[in-house]
Parts: C-alpha cells; structure tokens; sequence
C-alpha cells in the first residue's frame, strides 16, 4: 500500500493510506456535505476513541469548513466515493497542544479509518 504525504508543509505530518480504491471520477469539493463511516484509534498504543460505525450512523459535515479537524478537511477532500483510507495526523492536523480530554490527550498523534460513503454537492 502506497502511502501519501497530504500536509500542505509536505513534512509527513498527514498521512494517507488507501485500504479500498473508490470511484475514481468522483469525489467531493469543499462545501459539500459528506457522509463518512470512520474509527478514531490513538497512534502510540491503538486505542479506540470514537467510532460512527458503533453508532450505526455516518458522520456527515461540511467538508473545508473548519466543522472537523484539518487532517480531516485535507484528507476527505482528497478521497473517492466508496474509498476506505487511513488518515495519519499528526498533532497540528488533529487537536493540537490542548487534546480532547478525556480520550485525547495532548499533542497526540491519531489514526482514522475512514470510508467515504456520499456527498451531496453544495446548493
């Protein structure tokens, strides 16, 4: 599996991993509402923090409106419908200094499997 370094500082510290290629003439643009199914696991131990799928439920937001962390922005944005990927983000694409406590602590490194299910394009 290619991995691929997504941070706009090209310094590794976005990284993206395609487990399942997806539709490769689709894929969605900022504005749009997306709809992923993700599992959020810390990086140094691989411990599960979040999980939509144990909801049962996608997450949906606004894509490249700030509703979700950058590594998310950055990396969804680069995905294809149907496409299942991991996203590696380092601090500064993730929670920063501060974390999200209690699940997160600081300046932690996450990993996201993430499958892009739809988008509806923006109005």
């Amino acid at each position: 599996m290619d991995v691929i370094d997504l941070s706009i500082e090209e310094d590794l510290s976005l990284l993206k991993t395609i487990i399942k290629s997806g539709n490769p003439e689709a894929g969605p643009s900022a504005g749009d509402i997306v709809y992923v199914h993700y599992v959020g696991t810390l990086a140094k131990d691989g411990t599960k923090f979040d999980s939509s799928r144990d909801r049962l439920q996608p997450f949906k937001f606004i894509l490249g409106k700030g509703e979700v962390i950058k590594g998310w922005d950055v990396g969804i944005a680069s995905m294809k419908e149907g496409e299942i990927a991991n996203l590696r983000c380092s601090p500064k694409y993730a929670y920063g200094k501060a974390g999200s406590p209690p699940e997160i602590p600081p300046n932690a490194t996450l990993n996201f499997e993430v499958e892009l299910i739809k988008w509806e394009k923006k109005k």
